[in-house]
């Protein structure tokens, strides 16, 4: 099993665990609901509310974007100043490997492990840009497969450039970033408010929300609670980034390939 793939399946046993216990929870606030409302549709909202809540107050990977760019960019800059005393790119890399910054000493490390074992090049840049899975580390990985095997000229300053661009997307993104914060608070407050109001309504006024113990009542009652819920996703999706597509993914990989041949040929 090669690296990747064992990372790929260390990593979904976490995230199925946390799925069950996400589960666990909303079947147990909706029987909690719906013992103490005896309304089905609050029940079944209720449920609904602890898997969109946790969407809502979750922790955004876009955070955690910025600093990978940054451990990027320094590790970038490390090939770069190394190239000039090693004896290729390949002695470059496995030099860096050990004082890559934190944010990517574990990827760098697994591919001077790759590079070590005398794994080509391109499967361990691939199985490396696969590993972080962002974009910009897409485009320094994909000079650096072109100069392996294209053998570049003037290799280190082009990781210079490359390494200035992933500063200023850090830049770019970190303002992105600050200003979608205040949407995702607008939507946690507009939330937290809504359901705050509603329980404290049930519970000092009781009489006023018996209507919606009918079938006709929960039928408005279902009607307001989507209609609120599709509000909510919708702000929630204005403030959450968007994935810019990744130059070595899978399906583009063919393209790159071909074009990096098409240059060798010219």
């Amino acid at each position: 099993m090669s690296s990747a793939r064992w990372m790929k399946k260390r990593s979904r046993r976490p995230v199925s665990r946390l799925h069950w216990q996400e589960v666990a929870t909303a079947f147990g606030v909706a029987a909690l609901v719906g013992v103490i409302t005896g309304w089905p549709v609050a029940a079944l909202l209720a449920g609904c509310a602890v898997v969109g809540l946790r969407a809502i107050f979750g922790a955004t990977s876009s955070a955690v974007v910025p600093k990978k760019l940054e451990a990027i960019a320094s590790w970038t800059e490390m090939l770069r100043d190394t190239l000039v005393a090693a004896s290729g790119l390949t002695q470059a890399i496995i030099a860096t490997a050990e004082t890559a910054p934190l944010g990517l000493r574990a990827e760098a490390r697994r591919l001077a492990a790759r590079l070590d074992a005398r794994v080509a090049m391109k499967d361990a840049l691939t199985a490396f840009a696969d590993e972080i899975g962002d974009a910009t580390a897409d485009v320094i990985v994909a000079s650096l497969l072109m100069a392996s095997e294209e053998r570049a000229q003037r290799l280190s300053d082009l990781l210079g450039a490359l390494a200035r661009s992933a500063r200023s997307e850090v830049s770019m993104r970190l303002r992105v970033e600050a200003s979608r914060s205040s949407a995702r608070t607008a939507v946690r407050t507009v939330a937290i408010v809504s359901i705050g109001f509603m329980a404290l309504l049930f519970a000092a006024s009781r009489q006023y929300l018996a209507p919606y113990g009918t079938v006709a009542g929960e039928m408005v009652l279902a009607l307001v609670g989507v209609l609120y819920g599709l509000g909510l996703f919708l702000m929630t999706r204005m403030a959450r980034p968007e994935v810019a597509t990744r130059l070595l993914a899978p399906p583009t990989r063919s393209l790159v390939s071909s074009a990096g041949m098409d240059a060798a040929d010219a």
